[in-house]
């Protein structure tokens, strides 16, 4: 018997796309408020928000250590992690291309639904769309979500004065090589799996115990390079780093190596980026620390005035190196 698979059908508004959110979609994420199948959600809040939005265009759809459905879920979340908002709402948007396999598009289901109930949230809204064969390569997904923020919390990059600790949550460069590796059908030998996790249970502990951190972002595309230089760019201050600081896999650096990659450029989809006052690092590396996806929390550079909206590398020879952000991405659709 031939595989079942998406046709134009299940985009059309008609029988086959009311199917499918009955038959799939409604009966893996199913809630109180997804049920009403209403054009959109109907929540109550008194307090401020977080919102934000995302959309997820990975190649492959599954990769070692995970795949497009958990990572929609985990990037969406990350977001309002990072704004300092407990995560509530997602919403859900589907474009699926013509003739994919229906056990793909169940098996990705069954991923957010199992990530998403891990993490405590809801998907309450959504949309299906499917497209001509060719107009889209095989799923792309958008999430929206909403959360409250954190009271007595006020995250921004205008917090940052020279003298604040620069603290990564863990290794850096996995997500980017498991994904790379798998797209290339690259027999490196070394097993590297992506980092991709929600990192609300590592995050909000900490951010609610104590008010010492200023500013966070999670170091996804162009890797923590990239985010350095745009905390750099947005307060004009600049940040010294330290390369023995930053915690690299032994296999990540081979492979990093043997490809001619830089690590610092590498996508991350499980860590953050913290900037902290400079005598409350002790402190927040404890809290990181107690949880497992922080278990190689690290202080790895200090804000700077000078030079100013630069980011410099002491490197382990004892050289400096300015690490600047690259025109593109390195490794595109990595999320």
């Amino acid at each position: 018997m031939p595989a079942k698979k998406i046709l134009l059908g299940h985009g059309s508004g008609g029988r086959l796309m009311h199917e499918l959110i009955k038959d799939l979609l409604l009966k893996k994420l199913n809630n109180p408020i997804l049920k009403e199948l209403s054009d959109s959600a109907s929540i109550n809040y008194r307090e401020r928000l977080a919102f934000t939005t995302d959309s997820f265009t990975v190649s492959p759809l599954f990769f070692p250590g995970g795949d497009i459905g958990k990572l929609a879920v985990c990037g969406t979340l990350n977001d309002l992690v990072m704004s300092g908002a407990v995560p509530e709402y997602l919403s859900l948007a589907l474009i699926v291309e013509e003739g994919l396999d229906y056990s793909i598009l169940e098996k990705v289901t069954d991923s957010i639904s199992f990530n998403a109930q891990k993490s405590g949230v809801y998907f309450v809204t959504g949309d299906i769309k499917v497209v001509e064969k060719g107009a889209c390569d095989k799923l792309f997904i958008n999430s929206s979500g909403i959360g409250r923020m954190i009271k007595g919390r006020q995250l921004s990059i205008k917090n940052i004065k020279s003298g604040d600790k620069i603290i990564i949550t863990g290794n850096i460069a996995e997500h980017g090589l498991a994904v790379l590796a798998r797209r290339k059908e690259l027999e490196l030998g070394f097993n590297i799996k992506s980092d991709c996790a929600s990192l609300s249970g590592l995050i909000l502990p900490a951010l609610k115990k104590t008010g010492a951190i200023k500013f966070m972002r999670d170091p996804t595309r162009g890797g923590i390079a990239t985010t350095l230089n745009e905390i750099t760019e947005a307060s004009g201050l600049g940040i010294v780093i330290h390369e023995k600081n930053i915690s690299v896999a032994k296999k990540v650096r081979a492979a990093c190596e043997l490809l001619g990659i830089d690590p610092l450029y590498v996508a991350n989809e499980g860590k953050a980026i913290l900037v902290v006052s400079k005598g409350s690092v002790k402190e927040t590396l404890h809290l990181l620390r107690k949880h497992p996806l922080g278990r190689n929390a690290q202080e790895i550079g200090t804000v700077v005035r000078r030079p100013k909206g630069r980011v410099i590398m002491k490197t382990i020879l004892g050289t400096e190196r300015l690490v600047d952000m690259l025109t593109s991405e390195p490794l595109p659709r990595i999320c």
